[in-house]
């Protein structure tokens, strides 16, 4: 047993700060270091001017089991989006909503005529089917891309086109659906047996309650601090930070994946990146737009990829008289804001033709280059592990596992739990 463990955590992302949490309430000296002003990597929110914006379009998947087990849902004041989506196209829009959890869409789900009668009942069998499967049946076998799998399974193309691409376009950041089809069966599962939602204050409200806990068990949290390399020495670790050096028992790289590449020389982290663009812009509230808490999807182009009227899933997100619209694009654009509002006004006015959009306003504009990494079918044969780096150096990152939420926070605690187990600490 190591008597006064030491343990430095290197980034302050879901994952760095579930694992200080899990280390400190095992009774080892826990220091995170985060190089930014605030925690939460890719997660953070901006507030200005009375608007909530966060980096990106962002959503929490309520049944995620991570999230479950690290998160206190009471506390982060959750705010649901309806389940479906508005479908638009130029003049028309219908929604396609679920009928076992939205009976107010029932009648318009069934006539809805972008999908077809045999698209509903084959969602209905292929939901009773993944509910049966675990997450290791769901991530194990045989694998091939969303597109090929939905074909395979029947799906028309209609529906592929109209729904699947846009809605998954959104979740893996690839209309192309060329992702991995397990991607598709865990996420499907997940909005099967929970909800989509965001925190009344942004969904930065998830890296600062970790935050909280993380502090509350032990853990020293420091920020503008920087880990530049890590050596092992002997039998521990230093990490080199600010001009001074850290010794350590251990290091857990919790760091973005080209950071934890640079930092570990683990070939395997993926670095092959998947980006977007969210511009936010402010609506009159008198004027509103009638998706309710649905995302709207583009059933009839790629520009913008999906619209959501955050103000009505959360209206803490804008002041009273105002609406705050959501507008993504796929990809790293290389448009400017300016281009890509004119493409927003476009799109809009071309489903709503009964409105006037002369008074939407751009007010920010978030480019996130990478937002996700690249996971074709069989990509996870080839990602590192917790353990992948020699020595007591660990990684702690969604990209040991799946680019999501759920797996970020998943393996903070399994890199907490390798390192307790390797130092023989006993919690």
């Amino acid at each position: 047993m190591t008597e006064d463990a030491t343990v430095v955590v290197a980034g302050g992302g879901l994952a760095g700060l579930v694992a200080s949490r899990h280390l400190a309430e095992a009774g080892v000296d826990v220091t995170l270091y985060e190089r930014e002003g605030t925690v939460g990597g890719r997660v953070r929110t901006h507030r200005e001017g009375g608007f909530v914006f966060d980096r990106g379009f962002q959503v929490l998947f309520t049944s995620y089991p991570a999230a479950r087990r690290e998160l206190d849902f009471g506390t982060l004041d959750l705010r649901r989006f309806t389940p479906g989506a508005c479908i638009a196209r130029p003049g028309e829009r219908s929604i396609l909503s679920d009928p076992l959890r939205d009976f107010g869409a029932l009648t318009e789900s069934l006539f809805n005529r972008e999908v077809t009668v045999r698209d509903k009942l084959l969602t209905l069998k292929l939901r009773r089917e993944l509910a049966k499967r675990s997450r290791e049946e769901i991530f194990a076998g045989p694998d091939a891309s969303i597109g090929r799998y939905l074909r395979e399974y029947g799906f028309s193309e209609g529906f592929i086109e109209h729904f699947a691409a846009p809605f998954y376009g959104g979740i893996t950041l690839d209309r192309s659906l060329s992702t991995s089809k397990r991607v598709f069966e865990y996420t499907f599962r997940a909005l099967s047996n929970g909800a989509i939602a965001v925190p009344a204050t942004g969904m930065g409200a998830i890296p600062r309650q970790l935050a909280d806990r993380a502090e509350a068990a032990g853990a020293t949290v420091e920020t503008d601090s920087e880990v530049e390399s890590v050596d092992r020495t002997g039998d521990g670790v230093t990490a080199a930070l600010d001009g001074e050096s850290v010794d350590a028992d251990a290091v857990v790289v919790a760091t973005d994946p080209r950071s934890a590449r640079d930092l570990t020389g683990i070939e395997s982290v993926p670095t092959d990146a998947r980006g977007c663009v969210t511009q936010y812009y402010a609506y009159p509230a008198a004027k509103r737009i009638d998706a309710g808490k649905r995302l709207i999807l583009n059933a009839a182009g790629e520009d913008p990829n999906h619209v959501v009227d955050l103000s009505a899933v959360a209206p803490e997100y804008s002041p009273d008289d105002t609406t705050l619209l959501s507008v993504t694009f796929l990809g790293e654009r290389a448009e400017s804001d300016g281009e890509l509002a004119d493409l927003t006004h476009e799109a809009l006015a071309s489903w709503y033709p009964e409105h006037s959009f002369a008074d939407l306003e751009l007010v920010r504009t978030e480019r996130v280059p990478f937002a996700q990494f690249r996971q074709p079918p069989g990509f996870r044969e080839s990602l590192p592990g917790v353990r992948t780096p020699e020595g007591p150096v660990y990684l702690a990152g969604d990209y040991t596992g799946w680019s999501s939420i759920n797996a970020a926070m998943e393996s903070g605690r399994r890199a907490a739990e390798a390192a307790i187990d390797d130092l023989q600490v006993r919690p």
